[in-house]
């Protein structure tokens, strides 16, 4: 029997297609308005600021803190059935993003996760694209 697989996102949306091509390569990507310099994520065409259509894709270190998180402790997803509990964060990146991720390495995500946590970038690597991923900064 086959080991279960983690569901991928569509790389091909408009939107968010620069972004999955940019986790090929270990990037984590966010976008910055010309205009109003609004930080943009989730990917799209329009700064959710002033609505321009201006711009600019920007590198994130990968550092950041958990802004919030929650801990689950079922699945139906074969996939993650085998992993609870663990823990989905929001990811607040130190360049401005907030970025909805899991938060791995950790022995018990009911006692290791905490609000405003640092947490560092890692990436679970895919044939297509890489998940961006987080983990506590040792």
């Amino acid at each position: 029997m086959n080991e279960p697989t983690r569901p991928l996102p569509r790389a091909n949306e408009l939107d968010t297609q620069e972004f999955w091509a940019a986790t090929k390569n270990k990037e984590l990507r966010y976008q910055q308005c010309d205009g109003c310099n609004t930080v943009v994520f989730y990917p799209r065409r329009h700064c959710t600021g002033c609505t321009s259509g201006n711009l600019t894709w920007k590198l994130s270190k990968g550092f950041g803190t958990v802004y919030t998180f929650s801990v689950v402790r079922q699945s139906y997803h074969p996939f993650f059935r085998g992993k609870v509990p663990y823990a989905v964060a929001w990811i607040e990146l130190e360049e401005g993003p907030r970025i909805l991720s899991n938060v791995i390495d950790v022995d018990d995500p009911l006692v290791d996760v905490q609000i405003s946590m640092k947490v560092e970038l890692v990436w679970e690597e895919h044939e297509e694209i890489n998940i961006p991923l987080f983990k506590p900064v040792d």
